[in-house]
């Protein structure tokens, strides 16, 4: 287990924008799938979900949602509660009530899978994507993505759904929360855009990386826009390959992007990026994943001093431990970093990493629902002695 002295300045205070944070152990986004169905694709934050971020909210923490649908057909798995009705924005307002009566605050992460979906969680309707490619295997249905491949999006629906993602926002706002980040990583829309082995259009928004990153940049304008530029930060995953993303040159690639956002004027300028290690993948193990790369230095060095020289903080994600997060904060790698697993399994994660206290092992067999809903969401004990 780490030390104060392993953990560097985990707990020093870090402006970011409109918000004040006490100490820099971010409750990083995971789906957990155990919100209450209203109707079909319509899921409502509950008590279950109040309590679980109620737990590990705490004075000056930053937490940030799980991956939020923007809208109905933004939805792709069941049990994940959405900021697109009025019973899910008063549900969510009852989380963050909860959050801030801690001293917490709390981003929504707004989310629209694409691709990452078929027909049957969404009306029967089609999926959509930057391209017609499908996701190889299986959907949560059991039926195969390819058996439905996706639409592409006309130029007219792209400008729709930047809109959408600004409604979300201010409705994010209305809900409570303290700001959003966009969910621009993991194999979903935006990224689906960004990859250029998923994005095959020809158009404005496809190509080369200027066209390919141009609805990341819209919609950080059209957020931005309608709940200022101080409350809103954003996720990359450059060297990610969950749902089949594989860039073929993500260095020179998301530096580009990560030029233009940093190159933003102060009213469009996002206040964080949030990138993931190139070390995780949810499937291969760390020197395997390495290796898979395209790049011969995988490294989110490389994208942090263009953001930094554009008064961008930048938080770091991905198999963080007690003993590996002080290097990355002394050696100036991120501003603050982001537990997802062990936030899950240690409601005081915070306090645990303070004080070097052992930590709880997680259940990734409860990751995605249980039963009952409790079991390896609200019952992980606190530390007693």
């Amino acid at each position: 287990m780490g030390s104060i002295d392993s953990i560097g300045p985990l707990f020093q205070p870090l402006s970011l924008g409109a918000l004040s944070l006490k100490h820099r152990v971010v409750q990083a986004p995971c789906t957990r799938m155990r919100a209450t169905k209203e109707s079909d694709g319509v899921f409502v934050p509950n008590d279950l979900n109040v309590e679980y971020y109620s737990q590990r909210a705490s004075d000056g923490g930053l937490m940030l949602t799980e991956a939020t649908p923007i809208s109905r057909l933004a939805a792709g798995y069941p049990g994940v509660p959405g900021i697109f009705t009025a019973s899910q924005i008063a549900g969510w307002k009852k989380v963050t009530d909860a959050v801030h009566a801690k001293g917490g605050l709390v981003l929504c992460q707004l989310w629209h899978v694409g691709r990452a979906t078929v027909p049957s969680f969404l009306e029967g309707k089609q999926a959509v994507s930057s391209s017609d490619i499908p996701i190889k295997g299986d959907a949560l249905d059991g039926t195969a993505y390819a058996d439905s491949p996706p639409r592409p999006l006309t130029v007219e629906e792209i400008q729709e759904l930047v809109k959408e993602y600004g409604a979300a926002a201010k409705r994010s706002i209305e809900a409570g929360f303290d700001g959003v980040e966009i969910h621009g990583a993991n194999g979903y829309i935006l990224d689906q855009f960004l990859h250029d082995n998923v994005n095959t259009r020809t158009d404005e928004y496809g190509g080369s990386i200027e066209k390919r990153s141009r609805i990341v940049l819209e919609v950080i304008k059209e957020v931005t826009a309608a709940i200022g530029s101080d409350r809103v930060g954003i996720r990359l995953s450059p060297y990610n390959f969950f749902q089949d993303t594989r860039d073929s040159n993500p260095n020179e690639h998301w530096l580009w992007l990560c030029s233009q956002i940093a190159s933003l004027p102060a009213e469009s300028k996002p206040i964080y990026v949030h990138m993931v290690e190139p070390r995780f993948d949810e499937v291969l193990d760390e020197a395997a994943k390495i290796d898979s790369l395209p790049s011969d230095k995988p490294s989110l060095d490389t994208f942090r001093p263009t953001l930094k020289k554009g008064g961008i903080a930048f938080l770091a994600n991905g198999n963080f431990k007690p003993e590996n997060v002080g290097p990355k904060l002394v050696n100036d790698g991120a501003d603050a970093v982001a537990f997802g697993r062990y936030f899950i399994s240690n409601p005081d994660l915070p306090r645990r990493l303070k004080e070097g206290l052992p930590l709880n092992p997680y259940d990734r067999s409860t990751f995605y629902g249980a039963d009952p809903a409790e079991k390896g969401y609200t019952d992980y004990p606190f530390y007693s002695k």
